[in-house]
């Protein structure tokens, strides 16, 4: 069990306000800001160069506490600025040849569609979508009809931005490498509220984010690469940092790094990473079982409350269900409900339909109101959303 008393005292930001919007950018912990603001400072002092050679340990680390908390070594992971730039420096690696398919689900997020359906469109291939099942999930038994020898990539969404489910992804996985497909799992709205390891998934490629659940900084992302494909593919951008030149007096060729940091460029905010690296060891701290109980008792609590609500539809979908609660209010536009909920320093979003576009039009949706409660939310925070709702309708 966590201590709720030490979490919100490191979380300052939470006091005074019902933040519910972790599944957007969280509240970090103290020492998240504090670690991103003593680095900008020495960079001040001594330049970036010198501050960051003085971090090299605290940088490695990074890597070595995404691995403890992934179940991967820190070579498989190739550190990035977001979830969408990991997810794309994966994809855009993957060959493809013209006939040659790429499955998706309904509630693929709207970055990764349009770069399947560029891709597609450069190389002559097909981009499919996987049906879902009436409880939401991506139908596996549809998903098996639709393999065959031509399907080159499942792209999996793990939990969907617009609502609470959680996919199932070992199933995925072994249907697809049955066919020689690869997975690749877009978790960045499962890292830091749920267990994720990619051993146990057996996924081919993972991308995550640290601005959501982990509560880092903006800016940071991480893609997690299986060992054996990593040393295959070649990134479609590289730089002196993921490849080195082979040539002594002339540009003679190149070699790749050995790892999925040839994934990487060598620029990067070493404040925000040093962040990151912050935000994971303090989660790790928690323990993630911990903070993955913690979640899930908030996310039923606002299920439960806002359900009982005259006018007040739940919209989650799932048999397992995530920390983000989705929702709609008869008659008020979920804008509307965002904007009124802000008036009294509760912060929610909005998911619309842009976002998942073959979701939110197969189910009849423009939009959901969407409330993301992490484990420094007490349920009074919750309540207190449930009862602005029920003053709104």
């Amino acid at each position: 069990m966590l201590d709720q008393h030490r979490v919100r005292a490191d979380t300052p930001g939470c006091f005074g306000q019902a933040f519910l919007d972790s599944a957007g950018s969280s509240l970090p912990p103290t020492v998240v800001t504090e670690t991103v603001i003593a680095h900008l400072r020495r960079e001040a002092e001594v330049g970036g160069y010198r501050a960051a050679a003085e971090r090299a340990d605290d940088l490695a680390d990074v890597k070595v506490a995404l691995a403890e908390l992934l179940g991967a070594r820190p070579g498989d992971l190739a550190l990035v600025e977001s979830a969408s730039r990991g997810w794309a420096d994966f994809f855009y690696a993957v060959p493809l040849a013209a006939g040659e398919k790429i499955l998706v689900s309904e509630v693929e997020y709207a970055s990764n569609a349009i770069a399947a359906l560029q891709r597609a469109g450069a190389t002559d291939a097909v981009v499919e979508v996987v049906p879902s099942t009436p409880a939401g999930e991506i139908d596996l038994d549809a998903l098996a009809r639709m393999l065959d020898e031509r399907v080159r990539l499942v792209s999996l969404v793990h939990a969907p931005t617009n609502g609470g489910l959680l996919n199932p992804v070992r199933e995925v996985v072994e249907l697809a490498h049955g066919v020689g497909a690869l997975v690749l799992l877009d978790a960045c709205q499962s890292v830091g509220q749920v267990p994720v390891d990619v051993t146990t998934l057996g996924v081919d490629a993972l991308s995550g984010t640290g601005r959501k659940w982990l509560r880092g900084p903006r800016g940071t992302g991480f893609l997690y690469v299986r060992p054996e494909l990593a040393r295959t593919m070649e990134p479609a951008a590289l730089d002196l940092h993921g490849a080195q030149l082979s040539g002594q007096k002339q540009l003679g060729g190149y070699r790749l790094a050995e790892d999925a940091s040839r994934f990487e460029f060598w620029e990067c905010s070493v404040a925000g990473r040093l962040g990151l690296g912050a935000a994971v060891r303090y989660l790790l701290g928690l323990g993630i079982e911990a903070v993955a109980a913690s979640v899930a008792e908030r996310a039923e609590f606002a299920r439960a409350c806002l359900a009982a609500v005259p006018g007040v539809t739940v919209r989650d979908l799932g048999a397992t269900r995530t920390g983000i609660v989705s929702f709609t209010v008869t008659g008020t536009e979920p804008a509307a409900v965002r904007e009124s909920l802000a008036a009294k320093d509760i912060t929610v979003t909005v998911s619309g339909r842009s976002s998942t576009q073959v979701d939110m039009s197969r189910r009849g949706l423009d939009a959901v109101v969407r409330a993301s409660p992490h484990y420094f939310n007490t349920l009074e925070d919750v309540q207190r959303l449930v009862d602005a709702v029920d003053a709104i309708r």
